[in-house]
Protein backbone atom coordinates (compact mmCIF):
# COMPACT_ATOMS: atom_id res chain seq x y z
CA UNK A 1 0.00 0.00 0.00
CA UNK A 2 3.28 2.33 0.72
CA UNK A 3 4.47 1.88 -2.68
CA UNK A 4 1.04 2.86 -3.97
CA UNK A 5 0.84 5.96 -2.09
CA UNK A 6 4.33 6.80 -3.32
CA UNK A 7 3.49 6.18 -7.19
CA UNK A 8 0.74 7.85 -6.93
CA UNK A 9 2.66 10.63 -5.58
CA UNK A 10 4.77 10.43 -8.28
CA UNK A 11 2.47 10.78 -10.78
CA UNK A 12 1.12 13.75 -9.48
CA UNK A 13 4.43 15.77 -9.40
CA UNK A 14 5.17 14.45 -12.72
CA UNK A 15 1.24 15.52 -14.05
CA UNK A 16 1.90 19.00 -12.25
CA UNK A 17 5.27 19.52 -13.91
CA UNK A 18 3.66 18.94 -17.27
CA UNK A 19 1.03 21.61 -16.58
CA UNK A 20 3.67 24.01 -15.77
CA UNK A 21 5.30 23.31 -18.67
CA UNK A 22 2.55 23.19 -21.22
CA UNK A 23 1.43 26.69 -19.92
CA UNK A 24 4.84 28.02 -20.57
CA UNK A 25 5.20 27.13 -23.51
CA UNK A 26 1.75 28.73 -24.04
CA UNK A 27 2.74 32.22 -23.39
CA UNK A 28 5.32 31.74 -24.98
CA UNK A 29 3.98 31.16 -28.10
CA UNK A 30 1.49 34.03 -27.70
CA UNK A 31 4.35 36.25 -27.32
CA UNK A 32 5.78 35.36 -30.00
CA UNK A 33 3.20 35.66 -32.28
CA UNK A 34 2.69 39.17 -30.08
CA UNK A 35 -0.88 38.05 -28.84
CA UNK A 36 -1.46 39.40 -25.31
CA UNK A 37 -4.76 38.53 -25.06
CA UNK A 38 -3.62 35.02 -25.31
CA UNK A 39 -0.80 35.58 -23.26
CA UNK A 40 -2.54 36.79 -20.19
CA UNK A 41 -4.47 33.89 -20.14
CA UNK A 42 -1.62 31.80 -20.46
CA UNK A 43 -0.01 34.01 -17.17
CA UNK A 44 -3.66 33.45 -15.13
CA UNK A 45 -2.71 29.58 -15.75
CA UNK A 46 0.04 29.80 -14.92
CA UNK A 47 -0.15 31.20 -12.03
CA UNK A 48 -1.88 28.53 -9.96
CA UNK A 49 1.17 26.82 -10.59
CA UNK A 50 3.52 28.76 -9.23
CA UNK A 51 4.12 27.54 -5.90
CA UNK A 52 4.91 24.27 -6.76
CA UNK A 53 7.35 25.64 -9.85
CA UNK A 54 11.19 24.74 -9.21
CA UNK A 55 13.28 28.36 -8.85
CA UNK A 56 14.46 27.99 -12.39
CA UNK A 57 10.79 27.49 -14.19
CA UNK A 58 9.77 30.20 -11.93
CA UNK A 59 12.62 32.35 -13.16
CA UNK A 60 11.57 32.15 -16.45
CA UNK A 61 7.77 32.50 -15.50
CA UNK A 62 8.53 35.62 -14.31
CA UNK A 63 10.23 37.15 -16.92
CA UNK A 64 7.58 35.80 -19.74
CA UNK A 65 4.93 37.24 -17.17
CA UNK A 66 6.17 40.75 -17.12
CA UNK A 67 6.58 41.08 -20.68
CA UNK A 68 2.80 39.47 -21.57
CA UNK A 69 1.34 41.75 -18.57
CA UNK A 70 3.74 44.72 -20.10
CA UNK A 71 2.59 43.83 -23.57
CA UNK A 72 5.06 46.35 -25.35
CA UNK A 73 3.58 49.00 -23.66
CA UNK A 74 0.24 48.43 -24.45
CA UNK A 75 -0.78 47.11 -21.05
CA UNK A 76 -3.46 48.72 -18.69
CA UNK A 77 -2.66 49.95 -15.57
CA UNK A 78 -2.46 47.23 -12.95
CA UNK A 79 -0.76 45.16 -15.28
CA UNK A 80 1.65 47.07 -15.66
CA UNK A 81 2.05 47.93 -11.95
CA UNK A 82 2.09 44.06 -11.99
CA UNK A 83 4.91 43.73 -14.39
CA UNK A 84 7.01 45.63 -12.54
CA UNK A 85 6.71 43.88 -9.52
CA UNK A 86 7.14 40.86 -11.33
CA UNK A 87 10.33 41.81 -12.48
CA UNK A 88 11.89 42.56 -9.04
CA UNK A 89 10.63 38.82 -7.73
CA UNK A 90 12.67 38.00 -10.53
CA UNK A 91 16.00 39.86 -9.73
CA UNK A 92 15.41 38.75 -6.20
CA UNK A 93 14.95 34.77 -6.93
CA UNK A 94 18.02 34.61 -9.18
CA UNK A 95 19.77 37.12 -7.09
CA UNK A 96 19.33 34.38 -4.30
CA UNK A 97 19.87 31.27 -7.01
CA UNK A 98 23.14 32.98 -7.89
CA UNK A 99 22.46 32.76 -11.39
CA UNK A 100 21.08 35.74 -13.39
CA UNK A 101 19.79 34.15 -16.60
CA UNK A 102 17.14 36.51 -17.07
CA UNK A 103 18.21 39.32 -15.22
CA UNK A 104 20.26 40.81 -17.51
CA UNK A 105 17.41 40.89 -20.39
CA UNK A 106 15.19 41.59 -17.63
CA UNK A 107 17.17 44.61 -17.42
CA UNK A 108 16.90 45.69 -20.71
CA UNK A 109 13.17 45.30 -20.32
CA UNK A 110 13.01 47.74 -17.92
CA UNK A 111 14.90 50.48 -19.54
CA UNK A 112 12.73 49.97 -22.19
CA UNK A 113 9.77 50.13 -19.81
CA UNK A 114 11.02 53.37 -18.10
CA UNK A 115 11.94 55.12 -21.18
CA UNK A 116 8.17 54.31 -22.80
CA UNK A 117 6.95 55.71 -19.61
CA UNK A 118 9.06 58.95 -19.47
CA UNK A 119 8.10 59.77 -22.94
CA UNK A 120 4.69 59.04 -22.22
CA UNK A 121 4.87 61.07 -19.03
CA UNK A 122 6.09 63.89 -20.40
CA UNK A 123 3.98 63.99 -23.40
CA UNK A 124 0.78 63.95 -21.24
CA UNK A 125 2.96 66.55 -19.38
CA UNK A 126 2.97 68.82 -22.17
CA UNK A 127 -0.61 68.51 -23.41
CA UNK A 128 -1.52 69.13 -20.04
CA UNK A 129 -2.83 65.97 -19.39
CA UNK A 130 -1.59 65.96 -15.55
CA UNK A 131 -3.55 63.11 -14.52
CA UNK A 132 -2.38 60.93 -16.82
CA UNK A 133 1.32 62.22 -16.69
CA UNK A 134 1.12 62.14 -12.91
CA UNK A 135 0.93 57.67 -13.52
CA UNK A 136 3.58 57.82 -15.53
CA UNK A 137 5.96 59.34 -13.87
CA UNK A 138 5.04 57.56 -10.23
CA UNK A 139 5.41 54.39 -12.62
CA UNK A 140 8.73 55.73 -13.79
CA UNK A 141 9.91 55.90 -10.05
CA UNK A 142 8.73 52.59 -9.33
CA UNK A 143 10.92 51.21 -11.76
CA UNK A 144 14.06 53.37 -10.96
CA UNK A 145 13.59 54.16 -7.03
CA UNK A 146 16.29 55.91 -6.66
CA UNK A 147 15.11 58.46 -9.00
CA UNK A 148 13.22 60.45 -6.60
CA UNK A 149 12.95 63.83 -8.71
CA UNK A 150 10.42 61.07 -11.00
CA UNK A 151 7.96 61.35 -7.88
CA UNK A 152 8.34 64.44 -7.39
CA UNK A 153 7.13 65.34 -10.11
CA UNK A 154 3.85 62.65 -10.05
CA UNK A 155 3.01 65.09 -6.89
CA UNK A 156 3.26 68.07 -8.91
CA UNK A 157 1.19 66.89 -11.54
CA UNK A 158 -1.28 65.27 -9.24
CA UNK A 159 -1.75 68.67 -7.65
CA UNK A 160 -2.18 70.60 -10.68
CA UNK A 161 -4.89 67.74 -11.93
CA UNK A 162 -6.38 68.58 -8.43
CA UNK A 163 -5.57 65.02 -7.68
CA UNK A 164 -5.51 65.90 -4.01
CA UNK A 165 -5.94 61.92 -2.09
CA UNK A 166 -3.20 60.88 -4.83
CA UNK A 167 -0.78 64.28 -4.56
CA UNK A 168 -0.96 63.64 -0.94
CA UNK A 169 0.00 59.91 -0.96
CA UNK A 170 3.07 61.01 -3.14
CA UNK A 171 4.14 63.92 -1.13
CA UNK A 172 4.04 61.93 1.87
CA UNK A 173 6.25 59.49 0.68
CA UNK A 174 8.66 62.26 -0.36
CA UNK A 175 8.32 63.87 3.11
CA UNK A 176 8.88 60.33 4.80
CA UNK A 177 12.37 59.79 2.64
CA UNK A 178 13.48 63.01 3.16
CA UNK A 179 13.40 64.05 -0.34
CA UNK A 180 15.15 67.60 -0.68
CA UNK A 181 15.07 67.97 -4.56
CA UNK A 182 18.56 69.86 -3.90
CA UNK A 183 21.18 69.32 -7.00
CA UNK A 184 23.88 70.49 -8.32
CA UNK A 185 23.48 72.24 -11.78
CA UNK A 186 25.92 72.68 -14.28
CA UNK A 187 26.63 76.02 -17.07
CA UNK A 188 28.76 76.89 -18.96
CA UNK A 189 28.51 79.61 -21.90
CA UNK A 190 28.48 79.06 -25.54
CA UNK A 191 31.90 80.73 -27.13
CA UNK A 192 30.21 81.53 -30.14
CA UNK A 193 26.56 82.37 -29.45
CA UNK A 194 27.52 84.32 -25.91
CA UNK A 195 24.76 82.60 -24.45
CA UNK A 196 25.16 80.38 -21.03
CA UNK A 197 23.64 76.86 -21.58
CA UNK A 198 22.83 73.75 -18.94
CA UNK A 199 24.38 70.71 -18.79
CA UNK A 200 22.81 67.10 -17.78
CA UNK A 201 26.24 66.79 -16.24
CA UNK A 202 29.32 67.76 -14.90
CA UNK A 203 31.76 65.53 -16.98
CA UNK A 204 30.39 66.90 -20.25
CA UNK A 205 30.29 70.35 -19.22
CA UNK A 206 34.00 70.03 -18.74
CA UNK A 207 34.62 68.04 -21.17
CA UNK A 208 33.33 71.12 -23.83
CA UNK A 209 35.15 73.79 -21.76
CA UNK A 210 38.24 71.84 -22.30
CA UNK A 211 37.67 71.48 -25.91
CA UNK A 212 37.29 75.07 -25.99
CA UNK A 213 33.78 74.64 -27.09
CA UNK A 214 32.39 76.78 -23.83
CA UNK A 215 33.83 79.18 -21.27
CA UNK A 216 33.31 80.31 -17.86
CA UNK A 217 31.86 77.16 -16.06
CA UNK A 218 29.84 78.17 -13.33
CA UNK A 219 27.80 75.51 -10.51
CA UNK A 220 24.72 76.00 -9.03
CA UNK A 221 23.01 74.26 -6.34
CA UNK A 222 19.41 74.41 -6.98
CA UNK A 223 16.97 75.17 -4.22
CA UNK A 224 14.97 72.75 -1.66
CA UNK A 225 11.95 71.50 -2.37
CA UNK A 226 10.76 70.30 1.55
CA UNK A 227 9.08 73.80 2.16
CA UNK A 228 7.03 73.71 -0.87
CA UNK A 229 6.40 69.47 -0.07
CA UNK A 230 5.17 70.04 3.27
CA UNK A 231 3.31 73.01 2.48
CA UNK A 232 1.50 70.74 0.13
CA UNK A 233 0.87 68.32 2.55
CA UNK A 234 -0.36 70.88 5.00
CA UNK A 235 -3.14 72.62 2.27
CA UNK A 236 -4.15 69.49 1.53
CA UNK A 237 -5.58 68.45 4.53
CA UNK A 238 -6.77 72.36 5.26
CA UNK A 239 -8.87 71.27 1.65
CA UNK A 240 -10.14 68.21 3.75
CA UNK A 241 -10.90 69.90 6.85
CA UNK A 242 -7.78 68.09 8.51
CA UNK A 243 -6.18 71.40 10.38
CA UNK A 244 -4.80 70.14 13.25
CA UNK A 245 -2.93 67.58 10.65
CA UNK A 246 -2.00 70.30 8.52
CA UNK A 247 -0.35 72.36 12.04
CA UNK A 248 1.40 68.96 12.95
CA UNK A 249 2.91 68.59 9.40
CA UNK A 250 3.91 71.59 9.63
CA UNK A 251 5.32 71.89 12.96
CA UNK A 252 7.24 68.63 12.74
CA UNK A 253 8.83 70.27 9.59
CA UNK A 254 9.79 73.53 11.25
CA UNK A 255 11.08 71.72 14.16
CA UNK A 256 13.73 70.29 11.96
CA UNK A 257 14.53 73.22 9.98
CA UNK A 258 13.41 75.91 12.44
CA UNK A 259 16.02 78.83 10.26
CA UNK A 260 14.17 77.93 6.92
CA UNK A 261 12.33 81.09 5.92
CA UNK A 262 10.22 79.22 3.29
CA UNK A 263 8.70 76.83 6.00
CA UNK A 264 8.12 80.13 8.07
CA UNK A 265 6.69 81.31 5.02
CA UNK A 266 4.31 77.90 4.28
CA UNK A 267 3.18 77.94 7.90
CA UNK A 268 1.99 81.11 7.11
CA UNK A 269 0.00 80.60 4.54
CA UNK A 270 -1.37 77.38 6.35
CA UNK A 271 -2.88 79.72 8.81
CA UNK A 272 -3.62 82.18 6.14
CA UNK A 273 -5.75 79.28 4.28
CA UNK A 274 -7.76 78.88 7.90
CA UNK A 275 -8.67 82.09 8.17
CA UNK A 276 -6.47 82.71 11.02
CA UNK A 277 -5.37 86.49 9.62
CA UNK A 278 -3.59 86.97 13.56
CA UNK A 279 -0.89 84.10 13.69
CA UNK A 280 -0.34 84.30 9.85
CA UNK A 281 0.36 88.46 10.53
CA UNK A 282 2.59 87.07 13.47
CA UNK A 283 4.37 84.67 11.79
CA UNK A 284 4.63 87.26 8.58
CA UNK A 285 6.27 89.53 10.92
CA UNK A 286 8.56 86.94 12.13
CA UNK A 287 10.02 86.64 8.44
CA UNK A 288 10.43 90.00 8.03
CA UNK A 289 12.66 89.92 10.62
CA UNK A 290 14.53 86.62 9.64
CA UNK A 291 14.75 88.36 5.99
CA UNK A 292 13.97 92.33 6.50
CA UNK A 293 14.52 93.28 2.76
CA UNK A 294 12.58 91.03 1.20
CA UNK A 295 10.11 93.02 -0.86
CA UNK A 296 7.30 90.30 -1.22
CA UNK A 297 7.24 89.89 2.82
CA UNK A 298 6.33 93.71 3.11
CA UNK A 299 4.20 93.22 0.12
CA UNK A 300 2.17 90.92 2.00
CA UNK A 301 1.90 92.78 5.18
CA UNK A 302 0.91 95.66 3.57
CA UNK A 303 -2.14 93.64 1.80
CA UNK A 304 -2.71 92.58 5.10
CA UNK A 305 -3.09 95.98 6.65
CA UNK A 306 -5.15 97.43 4.24
CA UNK A 307 -7.54 94.67 4.71
CA UNK A 308 -7.64 95.50 8.32
CA UNK A 309 -8.48 98.90 7.45
CA UNK A 310 -4.58 99.71 8.89
CA UNK A 311 -4.31 102.24 5.83
CA UNK A 312 -1.10 104.31 7.37
CA UNK A 313 0.66 100.77 7.95
CA UNK A 314 -0.74 99.51 5.05
CA UNK A 315 1.24 102.69 3.50
CA UNK A 316 4.44 102.17 5.35
CA UNK A 317 4.97 98.38 4.14
CA UNK A 318 4.34 99.20 0.39
CA UNK A 319 6.70 102.03 0.20
CA UNK A 320 9.11 100.14 2.25
CA UNK A 321 8.68 96.85 -0.42
CA UNK A 322 9.25 99.83 -3.32
CA UNK A 323 12.29 100.98 -1.79
CA UNK A 324 13.79 97.40 -2.00
CA UNK A 325 12.43 97.10 -4.97
CA UNK A 326 12.03 100.12 -7.23
CA UNK A 327 9.98 97.96 -10.12
CA UNK A 328 7.52 96.32 -7.75
CA UNK A 329 4.30 97.34 -9.85
CA UNK A 330 1.88 95.60 -7.40
CA UNK A 331 3.02 97.79 -4.98
CA UNK A 332 2.38 100.74 -6.93
CA UNK A 333 -1.42 99.57 -7.66
CA UNK A 334 -1.99 99.17 -4.04
CA UNK A 335 -0.60 102.29 -2.40
CA UNK A 336 -2.63 104.32 -4.80
CA UNK A 337 -5.97 102.19 -4.21
CA UNK A 338 -4.85 102.52 -0.61
CA UNK A 339 -4.45 106.21 -0.99
CA UNK A 340 -7.34 106.67 -2.94
CA UNK A 341 -9.72 104.75 -0.09
CA UNK A 342 -9.79 107.97 1.68
CA UNK A 343 -11.67 109.91 -0.77
CA UNK A 344 -15.17 108.12 -0.13
CA UNK A 345 -14.86 109.51 3.37
CA UNK A 346 -14.45 112.79 1.72
CA UNK A 347 -16.93 112.77 -0.93
CA UNK A 348 -19.68 111.15 1.57
CA UNK A 349 -18.74 114.80 4.07
CA UNK A 350 -19.19 116.84 0.85
CA UNK A 351 -22.51 115.43 -0.24
CA UNK A 352 -23.95 115.93 3.22
CA UNK A 353 -23.03 119.46 3.10
CA UNK A 354 -25.70 122.77 2.84
CA UNK A 355 -25.84 125.64 1.12
CA UNK A 356 -24.73 127.95 3.59
CA UNK A 357 -21.98 130.55 3.60
CA UNK A 358 -20.11 128.37 6.31
CA UNK A 359 -21.09 124.84 4.37
CA UNK A 360 -19.61 126.45 0.84
CA UNK A 361 -16.26 127.37 2.32
CA UNK A 362 -15.39 123.63 3.74
CA UNK A 363 -17.02 122.16 0.96
CA UNK A 364 -14.74 124.07 -0.87
CA UNK A 365 -11.87 122.96 1.69
CA UNK A 366 -12.94 119.07 1.32
CA UNK A 367 -12.73 119.63 -2.27
CA UNK A 368 -9.16 120.89 -1.71
CA UNK A 369 -8.75 118.00 0.52
CA UNK A 370 -9.60 115.49 -2.24
CA UNK A 371 -7.63 116.87 -4.72
CA UNK A 372 -4.36 116.78 -2.75
CA UNK A 373 -5.53 113.13 -2.44
CA UNK A 374 -5.27 112.66 -6.09
CA UNK A 375 -2.03 114.40 -6.02
CA UNK A 376 -0.87 111.56 -3.84
CA UNK A 377 -1.99 108.80 -6.07
CA UNK A 378 -1.02 110.10 -9.01
CA UNK A 379 3.24 109.62 -8.85
CA UNK A 380 1.99 105.76 -7.92
CA UNK A 381 -0.60 105.13 -10.94
CA UNK A 382 2.11 106.62 -13.40
CA UNK A 383 5.17 104.45 -12.44
CA UNK A 384 2.82 101.33 -12.21
CA UNK A 385 1.42 102.15 -16.04
CA UNK A 386 5.54 102.83 -16.83
CA UNK A 387 6.11 99.66 -15.26
CA UNK A 388 3.40 97.70 -17.08
CA UNK A 389 2.46 99.07 -20.67
CA UNK A 390 -0.71 96.90 -20.29
CA UNK A 391 -1.83 98.15 -16.82
CA UNK A 392 -5.50 99.29 -17.70
CA UNK A 393 -6.74 99.46 -14.96
CA UNK A 394 -4.21 102.18 -13.09
CA UNK A 395 -4.57 104.15 -16.73
CA UNK A 396 -8.43 104.28 -16.23
CA UNK A 397 -8.18 105.23 -12.62
CA UNK A 398 -5.56 108.12 -13.63
CA UNK A 399 -7.75 109.10 -16.18
CA UNK A 400 -11.02 109.42 -13.97
CA UNK A 401 -8.40 111.50 -11.75
CA UNK A 402 -7.75 113.64 -14.58
CA UNK A 403 -11.22 114.29 -14.90
CA UNK A 404 -12.29 114.99 -12.28
CA UNK A 405 -8.99 117.75 -11.45
CA UNK A 406 -10.76 119.41 -14.87
CA UNK A 407 -6.81 118.54 -17.05
CA UNK A 408 -8.74 118.22 -19.95
CA UNK A 409 -5.48 117.53 -21.69
CA UNK A 410 -4.01 114.79 -19.72
CA UNK A 411 -7.49 113.24 -19.44
CA UNK A 412 -7.85 112.92 -23.46
CA UNK A 413 -4.22 111.48 -23.30
CA UNK A 414 -4.77 109.03 -21.14
CA UNK A 415 -7.95 107.85 -22.89
CA UNK A 416 -6.07 107.53 -25.91
CA UNK A 417 -3.31 105.25 -24.44
CA UNK A 418 -5.96 103.16 -23.06
CA UNK A 419 -7.67 102.75 -26.40
CA UNK A 420 -4.05 101.53 -27.37
CA UNK A 421 -3.72 98.88 -24.95
CA UNK A 422 -7.01 97.58 -25.41
CA UNK A 423 -6.39 97.32 -29.09
CA UNK A 424 -3.26 95.62 -28.51
CA UNK A 425 -4.86 93.37 -25.71
CA UNK A 426 -7.49 92.67 -28.69
CA UNK A 427 -4.95 92.03 -31.21
CA UNK A 428 -3.20 89.09 -29.05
Amino acid sequence: MKKLMTLVLLLAITSMSFAQKSEIKALEKALKNSNFADAASAVTAADALVGNMDDKTKAKFYFLKAKALFADGKGSDANVDTAIETLGLLTDLETKMGKLKYTNEANEMKSGMVNSFLTKANNAFNNKDYASAAKRFEKVYKMSPKDTLYLYYAASSAVTSQDYDTALDYYVQLKNMGYSGIQMNYFATNKETGVEEAFPNKANRDFSVKAKLHNKPRDVKSESKTAEIVKNIALIYVSQGKNEKALGAMADARSQNPDDLGLLLSEANVYLKMGNRVKFKELMEDATKKDPNNAELLYNLGVLAAEGGNREESVSFYERAIAIDPAYVDAYNNLAVVILEGEAEIVEEMNSLGTSSADNRKYDELKAKRSELYGQAIPYLKKAIELRGTNVDAARTLMNIYSALGETDKFKAMRAKIEEMEAAAGGN
